[in-house]
Protein backbone atom coordinates (compact mmCIF):
# COMPACT_ATOMS: atom_id res chain seq x y z
CA UNK A 1 0.00 0.00 0.00
CA UNK A 2 2.64 2.26 1.03
CA UNK A 3 4.76 1.82 -2.29
CA UNK A 4 1.81 2.59 -4.16
CA UNK A 5 1.31 5.53 -2.27
CA UNK A 6 4.82 6.54 -3.47
CA UNK A 7 3.97 6.95 -6.59
CA UNK A 8 2.18 9.71 -6.44
CA UNK A 9 3.24 12.43 -9.15
CA UNK A 10 4.59 9.61 -11.01
CA UNK A 11 3.52 7.61 -14.00
CA UNK A 12 2.31 10.65 -16.44
CA UNK A 13 4.66 12.71 -18.60
CA UNK A 14 4.54 16.44 -17.68
CA UNK A 15 3.28 16.83 -21.43
CA UNK A 16 0.75 14.14 -20.85
CA UNK A 17 -0.45 16.87 -17.75
CA UNK A 18 -0.10 19.96 -19.84
CA UNK A 19 2.28 21.32 -17.87
CA UNK A 20 4.96 21.78 -20.64
CA UNK A 21 4.78 23.74 -23.54
CA UNK A 22 0.99 24.78 -22.61
CA UNK A 23 0.29 24.91 -19.17
CA UNK A 24 3.05 27.90 -18.58
CA UNK A 25 2.82 29.63 -21.74
CA UNK A 26 3.28 32.90 -20.34
CA UNK A 27 6.01 33.37 -22.50
CA UNK A 28 4.43 33.97 -25.26
CA UNK A 29 1.49 36.57 -24.01
CA UNK A 30 1.34 38.47 -20.82
CA UNK A 31 -1.50 40.57 -18.74
CA UNK A 32 -2.87 43.61 -20.17
CA UNK A 33 -1.02 45.54 -17.31
CA UNK A 34 2.47 43.83 -18.89
CA UNK A 35 1.39 44.86 -22.69
CA UNK A 36 1.08 48.14 -21.65
CA UNK A 37 4.41 47.98 -20.18
CA UNK A 38 5.93 46.80 -23.50
CA UNK A 39 4.46 50.08 -25.31
CA UNK A 40 5.54 51.97 -22.95
CA UNK A 41 9.02 51.13 -23.69
CA UNK A 42 8.72 50.99 -27.17
CA UNK A 43 7.27 54.91 -27.04
CA UNK A 44 10.05 55.80 -24.82
CA UNK A 45 12.68 53.76 -27.42
CA UNK A 46 11.25 55.94 -30.33
CA UNK A 47 11.49 59.31 -28.64
CA UNK A 48 14.96 58.87 -28.00
CA UNK A 49 15.77 58.65 -31.43
CA UNK A 50 13.65 61.05 -32.89
CA UNK A 51 15.23 64.45 -33.38
CA UNK A 52 15.50 66.90 -29.73
CA UNK A 53 14.54 63.38 -28.17
CA UNK A 54 16.19 62.89 -24.52
CA UNK A 55 18.66 59.81 -25.06
CA UNK A 56 18.21 57.43 -22.42
CA UNK A 57 20.31 54.28 -22.95
CA UNK A 58 18.57 51.51 -22.13
CA UNK A 59 18.92 49.34 -19.10
CA UNK A 60 21.03 46.24 -20.32
CA UNK A 61 18.95 43.17 -18.83
CA UNK A 62 20.60 40.62 -21.01
CA UNK A 63 22.72 38.72 -18.12
CA UNK A 64 19.16 37.83 -16.95
CA UNK A 65 17.18 35.28 -16.71
CA UNK A 66 14.15 34.63 -18.86
CA UNK A 67 10.91 35.44 -16.79
CA UNK A 68 9.27 32.38 -17.78
CA UNK A 69 10.87 28.48 -18.54
CA UNK A 70 9.29 25.75 -18.72
CA UNK A 71 11.65 23.32 -16.70
CA UNK A 72 14.60 24.79 -14.81
CA UNK A 73 17.98 22.78 -14.55
CA UNK A 74 19.72 23.47 -11.60
CA UNK A 75 23.44 22.44 -12.55
CA UNK A 76 25.21 22.93 -15.69
CA UNK A 77 27.33 20.11 -15.74
CA UNK A 78 27.47 17.05 -17.94
CA UNK A 79 24.25 15.52 -15.98
CA UNK A 80 22.36 18.84 -16.52
CA UNK A 81 23.44 19.35 -19.60
CA UNK A 82 22.53 15.62 -20.74
CA UNK A 83 19.00 16.44 -19.66
CA UNK A 84 19.04 19.50 -21.31
CA UNK A 85 19.97 17.75 -24.84
CA UNK A 86 17.58 14.58 -24.58
CA UNK A 87 14.64 17.11 -23.82
CA UNK A 88 14.97 18.93 -26.69
CA UNK A 89 15.48 16.12 -28.92
CA UNK A 90 12.86 14.51 -27.21
CA UNK A 91 10.71 16.59 -27.57
CA UNK A 92 7.66 17.39 -30.28
CA UNK A 93 6.82 19.36 -31.48
CA UNK A 94 10.25 20.92 -31.81
CA UNK A 95 10.29 23.79 -29.62
CA UNK A 96 7.97 23.15 -27.90
CA UNK A 97 9.69 23.42 -24.09
CA UNK A 98 11.53 26.21 -22.93
CA UNK A 99 14.71 25.02 -21.43
CA UNK A 100 16.95 27.22 -18.80
CA UNK A 101 19.87 25.64 -17.11
CA UNK A 102 21.14 27.89 -14.33
CA UNK A 103 25.13 27.37 -13.38
CA UNK A 104 27.02 29.37 -10.33
CA UNK A 105 30.15 28.02 -11.45
CA UNK A 106 30.47 29.66 -15.21
CA UNK A 107 33.92 28.46 -15.33
CA UNK A 108 33.23 25.10 -13.46
CA UNK A 109 36.39 25.52 -11.70
CA UNK A 110 34.65 23.57 -9.02
CA UNK A 111 32.49 21.08 -11.10
CA UNK A 112 33.04 17.84 -10.86
CA UNK A 113 33.02 16.86 -14.87
CA UNK A 114 36.36 18.93 -15.61
CA UNK A 115 38.05 17.12 -12.31
CA UNK A 116 37.39 13.97 -13.20
CA UNK A 117 39.82 10.92 -14.58
CA UNK A 118 37.33 10.11 -17.42
CA UNK A 119 37.29 6.91 -17.01
CA UNK A 120 33.91 4.69 -18.37
CA UNK A 121 33.61 0.83 -16.98
CA UNK A 122 30.70 -1.52 -17.53
CA UNK A 123 32.42 -3.67 -14.27
CA UNK A 124 30.02 -2.69 -11.85
CA UNK A 125 27.53 -5.30 -9.79
CA UNK A 126 23.74 -3.82 -10.27
CA UNK A 127 22.83 -4.24 -13.76
CA UNK A 128 21.48 -0.78 -14.24
CA UNK A 129 24.42 0.43 -14.12
CA UNK A 130 25.87 -1.68 -16.59
CA UNK A 131 23.19 -0.63 -18.60
CA UNK A 132 23.79 3.31 -18.30
CA UNK A 133 27.79 2.66 -19.29
CA UNK A 134 26.89 0.55 -22.47
CA UNK A 135 24.30 3.12 -23.27
CA UNK A 136 26.83 5.98 -22.67
CA UNK A 137 30.10 4.36 -24.20
CA UNK A 138 27.80 3.85 -27.39
CA UNK A 139 27.04 7.85 -27.22
CA UNK A 140 30.35 8.88 -26.43
CA UNK A 141 32.05 6.55 -29.46
CA UNK A 142 29.53 8.14 -31.98
CA UNK A 143 29.85 11.44 -30.31
CA UNK A 144 29.24 13.52 -33.44
CA UNK A 145 26.41 11.82 -34.65
CA UNK A 146 24.72 13.53 -31.55
CA UNK A 147 26.57 16.02 -30.96
CA UNK A 148 27.79 17.89 -34.44
CA UNK A 149 26.90 21.71 -34.61
CA UNK A 150 26.62 22.54 -38.43
CA UNK A 151 29.76 25.04 -39.17
CA UNK A 152 31.78 23.90 -36.07
CA UNK A 153 34.25 21.53 -35.89
CA UNK A 154 34.00 18.08 -34.67
CA UNK A 155 34.42 16.79 -31.68
CA UNK A 156 37.47 14.72 -30.71
CA UNK A 157 36.52 12.49 -27.40
CA UNK A 158 39.86 11.34 -27.29
CA UNK A 159 38.47 7.86 -26.33
CA UNK A 160 40.60 5.70 -25.45
CA UNK A 161 39.86 1.50 -25.50
CA UNK A 162 42.30 0.43 -23.03
CA UNK A 163 39.70 -1.40 -20.68
CA UNK A 164 39.72 -1.97 -17.05
CA UNK A 165 41.58 -4.36 -14.87
CA UNK A 166 40.09 -4.67 -11.45
CA UNK A 167 42.07 -7.04 -9.12
CA UNK A 168 40.86 -9.19 -6.58
CA UNK A 169 42.74 -10.53 -3.57
CA UNK A 170 41.22 -14.27 -1.82
CA UNK A 171 38.37 -12.87 -0.15
CA UNK A 172 36.79 -10.94 -3.13
CA UNK A 173 37.52 -13.44 -5.69
CA UNK A 174 33.68 -15.02 -5.33
CA UNK A 175 32.34 -11.78 -5.94
CA UNK A 176 34.31 -10.34 -9.07
CA UNK A 177 33.22 -13.92 -10.48
CA UNK A 178 29.09 -12.98 -9.29
CA UNK A 179 30.24 -9.84 -10.73
CA UNK A 180 31.05 -10.85 -14.49
CA UNK A 181 28.73 -13.24 -14.50
CA UNK A 182 26.13 -10.39 -14.63
CA UNK A 183 28.38 -8.16 -16.82
CA UNK A 184 28.34 -10.39 -19.41
CA UNK A 185 24.44 -10.99 -19.22
CA UNK A 186 23.82 -7.30 -19.60
CA UNK A 187 26.09 -7.85 -22.96
CA UNK A 188 29.46 -6.36 -21.64
CA UNK A 189 32.67 -8.19 -22.73
CA UNK A 190 34.84 -8.86 -19.67
CA UNK A 191 37.28 -11.82 -19.29
CA UNK A 192 38.24 -13.75 -15.25
CA UNK A 193 42.03 -14.20 -15.60
CA UNK A 194 44.06 -16.33 -13.55
CA UNK A 195 47.40 -14.55 -11.59
CA UNK A 196 49.19 -16.74 -14.45
CA UNK A 197 47.15 -15.16 -17.00
CA UNK A 198 48.42 -11.47 -15.79
CA UNK A 199 51.68 -12.16 -15.41
CA UNK A 200 51.80 -13.24 -19.15
CA UNK A 201 49.68 -10.18 -20.44
CA UNK A 202 51.14 -7.51 -18.25
CA UNK A 203 54.64 -8.92 -16.97
CA UNK A 204 55.01 -5.84 -15.03
CA UNK A 205 52.29 -6.33 -13.14
CA UNK A 206 53.48 -7.90 -9.63
CA UNK A 207 50.53 -10.61 -8.81
CA UNK A 208 51.74 -11.58 -5.05
CA UNK A 209 47.81 -11.11 -2.86
CA UNK A 210 46.03 -11.19 -6.62
CA UNK A 211 43.65 -14.06 -6.82
CA UNK A 212 41.72 -12.79 -9.55
CA UNK A 213 41.80 -10.11 -11.87
CA UNK A 214 38.39 -9.11 -14.28
CA UNK A 215 39.26 -7.27 -17.82
CA UNK A 216 37.14 -5.19 -20.17
CA UNK A 217 38.09 -6.26 -23.60
CA UNK A 218 36.06 -3.72 -24.92
CA UNK A 219 33.98 0.00 -24.60
CA UNK A 220 36.05 0.45 -21.31
CA UNK A 221 38.52 3.23 -20.67
CA UNK A 222 38.88 6.60 -20.32
CA UNK A 223 37.53 10.17 -22.51
CA UNK A 224 38.50 13.60 -22.25
CA UNK A 225 35.86 15.00 -19.87
CA UNK A 226 36.35 19.14 -20.78
CA UNK A 227 35.51 17.54 -24.50
CA UNK A 228 32.29 16.15 -23.24
CA UNK A 229 30.76 18.98 -21.07
CA UNK A 230 32.04 21.92 -23.91
CA UNK A 231 30.30 19.51 -26.85
CA UNK A 232 26.92 19.29 -24.82
CA UNK A 233 27.31 23.14 -23.91
CA UNK A 234 27.73 23.77 -27.74
CA UNK A 235 25.38 21.83 -28.71
CA UNK A 236 22.49 22.40 -26.61
CA UNK A 237 22.84 26.18 -27.18
CA UNK A 238 22.46 25.71 -30.79
CA UNK A 239 18.53 24.12 -29.80
CA UNK A 240 17.80 26.64 -27.99
CA UNK A 241 18.08 26.15 -24.49
CA UNK A 242 18.83 29.25 -22.72
CA UNK A 243 22.01 29.48 -19.58
CA UNK A 244 21.89 31.61 -16.81
CA UNK A 245 25.08 32.30 -14.38
CA UNK A 246 23.71 32.38 -10.94
CA UNK A 247 22.52 30.72 -7.95
CA UNK A 248 19.26 29.43 -6.95
CA UNK A 249 18.53 30.50 -3.46
CA UNK A 250 14.54 29.80 -3.50
CA UNK A 251 11.96 28.07 -4.47
CA UNK A 252 8.27 28.95 -4.30
CA UNK A 253 5.46 26.47 -3.91
CA UNK A 254 2.47 25.91 -3.30
CA UNK A 255 0.67 22.92 -1.07
CA UNK A 256 -2.25 20.42 -0.78
CA UNK A 257 -2.89 17.71 1.53
CA UNK A 258 -3.93 14.36 0.59
CA UNK A 259 -3.80 11.00 2.19
CA UNK A 260 -2.00 7.68 1.04
CA UNK A 261 -3.59 4.48 0.80
CA UNK A 262 -2.68 3.46 4.53
CA UNK A 263 -4.18 6.55 6.12
CA UNK A 264 -1.08 8.54 6.42
CA UNK A 265 -1.62 12.22 5.61
CA UNK A 266 1.18 14.03 3.26
CA UNK A 267 1.62 17.65 2.24
CA UNK A 268 2.05 17.49 -1.62
CA UNK A 269 4.27 20.73 -2.65
CA UNK A 270 4.35 21.82 -5.99
CA UNK A 271 6.97 24.39 -7.18
CA UNK A 272 6.08 27.53 -9.26
CA UNK A 273 8.69 29.78 -9.39
CA UNK A 274 12.91 29.74 -8.88
CA UNK A 275 14.45 32.75 -7.73
CA UNK A 276 18.00 32.80 -9.25
CA UNK A 277 20.82 35.41 -7.57
CA UNK A 278 22.76 36.62 -10.27
CA UNK A 279 26.70 36.29 -10.83
CA UNK A 280 28.44 38.91 -8.68
CA UNK A 281 25.30 40.90 -8.01
CA UNK A 282 22.50 41.33 -5.31
CA UNK A 283 19.89 41.39 -7.72
CA UNK A 284 17.62 38.34 -8.71
CA UNK A 285 15.14 37.25 -10.90
CA UNK A 286 12.12 35.24 -10.32
CA UNK A 287 11.50 32.09 -12.80
CA UNK A 288 8.18 30.76 -12.99
CA UNK A 289 8.46 27.21 -14.54
CA UNK A 290 6.06 23.86 -14.65
CA UNK A 291 9.15 21.64 -13.20
CA UNK A 292 12.64 21.86 -11.94
CA UNK A 293 15.58 19.29 -12.50
CA UNK A 294 18.16 18.99 -9.58
CA UNK A 295 21.32 18.03 -11.04
CA UNK A 296 23.58 20.19 -9.03
CA UNK A 297 25.76 17.06 -7.93
CA UNK A 298 27.81 18.15 -4.72
CA UNK A 299 25.25 21.11 -3.80
CA UNK A 300 21.60 18.99 -4.81
CA UNK A 301 21.23 18.03 -1.19
CA UNK A 302 21.40 21.99 -0.29
CA UNK A 303 18.79 22.63 -3.70
CA UNK A 304 16.77 19.69 -2.20
CA UNK A 305 16.20 21.59 0.89
CA UNK A 306 15.62 24.88 -0.48
CA UNK A 307 12.47 22.60 -1.97
CA UNK A 308 11.40 21.30 1.40
CA UNK A 309 12.22 17.67 0.97
CA UNK A 310 13.24 16.54 4.31
CA UNK A 311 11.53 19.20 6.20
CA UNK A 312 9.43 17.27 8.15
CA UNK A 313 9.05 14.64 11.55
CA UNK A 314 11.59 12.00 11.25
CA UNK A 315 11.03 8.71 10.31
CA UNK A 316 8.14 9.85 7.59
CA UNK A 317 8.38 10.34 3.84
CA UNK A 318 8.41 13.80 4.31
CA UNK A 319 11.12 13.83 7.25
CA UNK A 320 13.00 12.07 4.43
CA UNK A 321 16.49 13.90 3.03
CA UNK A 322 18.03 13.79 0.07
CA UNK A 323 21.23 12.18 0.96
CA UNK A 324 23.72 13.34 -1.06
CA UNK A 325 26.45 15.77 0.23
CA UNK A 326 30.02 17.03 -0.76
CA UNK A 327 32.76 14.15 -1.03
CA UNK A 328 36.60 15.58 -1.32
CA UNK A 329 39.00 13.50 -3.47
CA UNK A 330 42.39 13.91 -4.24
CA UNK A 331 44.14 12.76 -8.39
CA UNK A 332 47.52 12.87 -8.08
CA UNK A 333 49.32 12.74 -11.84
CA UNK A 334 52.85 11.34 -11.99
CA UNK A 335 55.83 10.56 -13.94
CA UNK A 336 57.80 7.14 -14.03
CA UNK A 337 60.69 6.54 -16.77
CA UNK A 338 60.27 3.11 -16.48
CA UNK A 339 56.55 2.73 -16.34
CA UNK A 340 54.21 0.44 -17.34
CA UNK A 341 53.71 1.33 -21.42
CA UNK A 342 50.90 2.04 -24.20
CA UNK A 343 48.73 -1.26 -23.13
CA UNK A 344 48.11 -0.16 -19.61
CA UNK A 345 44.64 -0.41 -18.80
CA UNK A 346 42.90 1.48 -16.42
CA UNK A 347 44.09 -0.50 -12.96
CA UNK A 348 42.23 -0.87 -10.05
CA UNK A 349 43.94 -2.44 -7.20
CA UNK A 350 42.20 -4.58 -3.95
CA UNK A 351 43.08 -2.05 -1.89
CA UNK A 352 40.85 0.53 -3.74
CA UNK A 353 44.44 2.32 -5.11
CA UNK A 354 44.26 3.21 -8.76
CA UNK A 355 45.95 4.49 -11.56
CA UNK A 356 45.64 5.24 -15.65
CA UNK A 357 48.05 6.50 -18.34
CA UNK A 358 47.77 10.11 -18.74
CA UNK A 359 49.40 10.82 -22.49
CA UNK A 360 52.34 8.98 -24.43
CA UNK A 361 54.85 10.61 -22.12
CA UNK A 362 55.27 8.03 -18.95
CA UNK A 363 52.76 10.32 -17.11
CA UNK A 364 50.07 8.54 -15.24
CA UNK A 365 46.97 9.52 -12.66
CA UNK A 366 46.17 7.85 -9.34
CA UNK A 367 44.40 7.89 -6.41
CA UNK A 368 42.46 6.18 -3.95
CA UNK A 369 39.31 7.06 -1.85
CA UNK A 370 39.26 7.11 1.65
CA UNK A 371 37.63 5.36 4.79
CA UNK A 372 34.74 6.98 6.36
CA UNK A 373 37.60 7.82 9.31
CA UNK A 374 39.76 9.50 6.95
CA UNK A 375 37.39 11.47 5.08
CA UNK A 376 38.86 15.02 4.28
CA UNK A 377 37.09 18.52 4.99
CA UNK A 378 35.28 19.27 1.91
CA UNK A 379 35.03 23.05 2.80
CA UNK A 380 37.83 23.54 0.16
CA UNK A 381 39.74 22.23 -2.63
CA UNK A 382 43.68 21.76 -1.07
CA UNK A 383 45.61 18.47 -1.71
CA UNK A 384 46.80 16.30 1.16
CA UNK A 385 49.85 15.07 -0.34
CA UNK A 386 50.40 12.99 3.15
CA UNK A 387 47.57 10.92 1.75
CA UNK A 388 49.85 10.04 -1.46
CA UNK A 389 52.84 8.94 0.51
CA UNK A 390 50.81 6.93 3.40
CA UNK A 391 47.97 5.83 0.98
CA UNK A 392 48.68 5.87 -2.61
CA UNK A 393 51.64 5.04 -3.44
CA UNK A 394 52.39 1.80 -0.75
CA UNK A 395 49.78 0.20 -2.51
CA UNK A 396 50.75 0.68 -6.11
CA UNK A 397 54.35 0.60 -6.09
CA UNK A 398 53.98 -3.10 -4.06
CA UNK A 399 51.53 -3.78 -7.22
CA UNK A 400 53.98 -2.14 -9.82
CA UNK A 401 57.50 -1.98 -8.78
CA UNK A 402 58.54 -0.28 -11.23
CA UNK A 403 56.98 3.02 -9.56
CA UNK A 404 59.00 2.97 -6.62
CA UNK A 405 60.99 5.75 -8.25
CA UNK A 406 58.15 7.87 -9.29
CA UNK A 407 57.74 11.49 -9.19
CA UNK A 408 54.81 13.26 -8.64
CA UNK A 409 54.56 16.66 -10.57
CA UNK A 410 51.05 18.01 -9.73
CA UNK A 411 47.98 17.31 -7.87
CA UNK A 412 43.99 18.53 -7.65
CA UNK A 413 41.01 17.46 -5.64
CA UNK A 414 37.53 17.52 -7.21
CA UNK A 415 33.77 16.93 -5.16
CA UNK A 416 31.63 13.44 -5.56
CA UNK A 417 28.22 13.86 -5.47
CA UNK A 418 28.31 11.42 -2.26
CA UNK A 419 24.84 9.11 -2.04
CA UNK A 420 25.41 8.25 1.88
CA UNK A 421 22.60 6.23 1.49
CA UNK A 422 24.43 3.63 -1.17
CA UNK A 423 26.43 5.57 -3.47
CA UNK A 424 23.80 5.22 -6.06
CA UNK A 425 22.57 7.96 -8.20
CA UNK A 426 18.84 9.31 -7.60
CA UNK A 427 17.23 9.70 -10.95
CA UNK A 428 13.22 10.45 -10.89
CA UNK A 429 10.76 12.52 -9.55
CA UNK A 430 10.28 13.70 -5.89
CA UNK A 431 7.22 11.89 -4.69
CA UNK A 432 5.91 15.05 -2.57
CA UNK A 433 7.61 18.16 -3.86
CA UNK A 434 5.97 16.61 -7.21
CA UNK A 435 7.58 18.48 -10.12
CA UNK A 436 11.09 18.50 -8.87
CA UNK A 437 12.79 15.45 -10.56
CA UNK A 438 16.63 14.56 -9.68
CA UNK A 439 19.26 13.79 -11.52
CA UNK A 440 22.04 12.94 -8.87
CA UNK A 441 24.53 11.33 -6.54
CA UNK A 442 26.19 9.16 -8.53
CA UNK A 443 29.17 8.96 -5.83
CA UNK A 444 32.19 9.12 -8.36
CA UNK A 445 30.58 7.29 -11.69
CA UNK A 446 28.04 10.58 -12.68
CA UNK A 447 30.37 11.68 -15.81
CA UNK A 448 30.22 8.09 -17.58
CA UNK A 449 26.69 7.58 -17.17
CA UNK A 450 25.42 11.46 -18.04
CA UNK A 451 24.58 10.60 -21.74
CA UNK A 452 22.08 8.00 -20.48
CA UNK A 453 20.74 9.58 -17.26
CA UNK A 454 20.21 12.37 -19.28
CA UNK A 455 17.71 10.70 -21.30
CA UNK A 456 15.95 8.38 -18.87
CA UNK A 457 15.26 12.08 -17.13
CA UNK A 458 13.73 13.32 -20.16
CA UNK A 459 11.99 10.25 -20.69
CA UNK A 460 10.25 10.32 -17.10
CA UNK A 461 9.23 14.17 -17.85
CA UNK A 462 7.80 13.84 -21.46
CA UNK A 463 6.03 10.49 -21.36
CA UNK A 464 6.11 9.32 -17.17
CA UNK A 465 7.73 6.39 -17.00
CA UNK A 466 11.73 5.26 -18.49
CA UNK A 467 11.59 3.70 -21.73
CA UNK A 468 14.97 2.72 -22.88
CA UNK A 469 16.49 1.71 -18.72
CA UNK A 470 14.36 1.10 -16.48
CA UNK A 471 16.00 2.60 -13.09
CA UNK A 472 13.33 3.09 -10.79
CA UNK A 473 15.24 1.27 -8.26
CA UNK A 474 17.38 4.88 -8.06
CA UNK A 475 13.73 6.42 -7.48
CA UNK A 476 13.59 8.99 -4.22
CA UNK A 477 11.60 6.71 -2.44
CA UNK A 478 14.51 4.06 -1.77
CA UNK A 479 15.38 6.31 0.76
CA UNK A 480 12.35 6.24 3.17
CA UNK A 481 11.60 2.67 2.44
CA UNK A 482 15.11 1.47 3.72
CA UNK A 483 15.66 -0.47 0.15
CA UNK A 484 19.60 0.05 -1.02
CA UNK A 485 20.50 -0.28 -3.96
CA UNK A 486 23.74 -2.46 -3.40
CA UNK A 487 26.71 -1.59 -6.08
CA UNK A 488 30.22 -3.85 -5.27
CA UNK A 489 32.36 -1.91 -7.45
CA UNK A 490 32.08 1.56 -6.14
CA UNK A 491 35.70 3.09 -6.96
Amino acid sequence: MLRRALQLGLGRGLLGRGLLGRGLGTHRGGSTLDQNGKVSEIKKKIQSVLPGGAWNPPYDTSYLPPEHSDVVIVGGGVIGLSVAYWLKRLEKPRGAIRVLVVERDHTYSQASTALSVGGIRQQFSVPENIQLSLFSVEFLRNINEYLAVVDDPPLDIQFNPSGYLLLASEKGAAVMESNVKVQRQEGAKVCLMSPEQLRNKFPWINTEGVALASYGMEYEGWFDPWCLLQGLRRKVQSMGVLFCHGEVTRFVSSSSHTETTSGEEVTLKRIHEVHVKIDRSLEYQPVECALVINAAGAWSGQIAELAGVGKGPPGTLQGTKLPVERRKRYVYLWHCPQGPGLETPFIVDASGAYFRREGLGNNYLGGCSPTEEEEPDPGNLEVDHDFFQDKVWPPLAQRVPAFETLKVRSAWAGYYDYNTFDQNGVVGPHPLVVNMYFATGFSGHGLQQAPAVGRAVAEMVLDGHFQTINLSPFHFSRFYLGEKVQEHNII
